[in-house]
């Protein structure tokens, strides 16, 4: 599986599928799709999930499914790449010129809402890591360790100009990574300790406030 969606992670498409676009019915079909996709995939894994299952999901056809994905790991490949787009985009985001601080807040506040409100890409994200990464290795060592480095640069000169305290960069943003996702990957083990906690109006909130309060706290400059 990984050998033929790597090769698509650099650039190849279906035969055809590049001269044509699709019609805003054929679009919203693929979305829904995907949505549902990605719960499946996020509950019962590549292995454990099955077409079927999906087009269950989908409230389609599995006819009607297979018309817009051939196979199973065409359909896992596009719910990967459409978590990768959208988790990128805050990272891609961070301004150099801006103010340190406030692009970091902006940063996690992102980070945290697309873990609250997508828990199931995060899930599906850490699946495959866990996995090996069989899908997105190569897009792991070449897009991603590229843009971390490029940002990483970046809060690197912030700290050389005294804009913030110092701080390994790379580790700092896999600390955000890790403390963004927990939410997300580590849900059953928060309701654990915390009970109906979770569930009172605000939580969410709360959680950002601390998390945003610890880290920023940390990463200031000092007197």
């Amino acid at each position: 599986m990984g050998e033929v969606l790597d090769a698509k992670l650099d650039g190849e498409t279906e035969e055809g599928e590049a001269k044509r676009q699709p019609t805003r019915i054929q679009a919203i079909n693929r979305e829904i799709i995907l949505e549902a996709a990605l719960e499946v995939f996020a509950t019962h894994g590549f292995r454990g999930s099955t077409v079927d299952q999906i087009a269950t999901r989908a409230a389609m056809s599995k006819p009607n499914l297979l018309y817009y994905y051939r196979r199973k790991q065409d359909i896992y490949y596009a719910v990967l790449q459409h978590t990768l787009d959208d988790w990128l985009a805050p990272l891609e985001a961070i301004d150099a010129e801006g103010d340190p601080i406030e692009q970091l807040r902006r940063y996690i506040t992102l980070k945290l809402e697309m873990s609250a409100e997508n828990p199931a890409a995060s899930r599906l994200f850490a699946n495959e890591i866990l996995a090996g990464a069989p899908v997105i290795g190569d897009f792991l060592r070449s897009r991603l360790r590229t843009l971390v480095h490029d940002k990483a640069a970046v809060i690197r000169r912030w700290v050389g100009e005294g804009r913030l305290a110092p701080v390994d960069p790379v580790h700092l943003i896999f600390l955000i990574w890790a403390t963004t996702q927990h939410y997300a990957d580590f849900d059953a083990q928060i309701r654990a300790v915390l009970g109906s906690q979770v569930e009172q109006p605000g939580f969410y909130e709360q959680a950002a406030q601390a998390v945003l309060t610890i880290v920023l706290n940390g990463i200031r400059p000092r007197d």
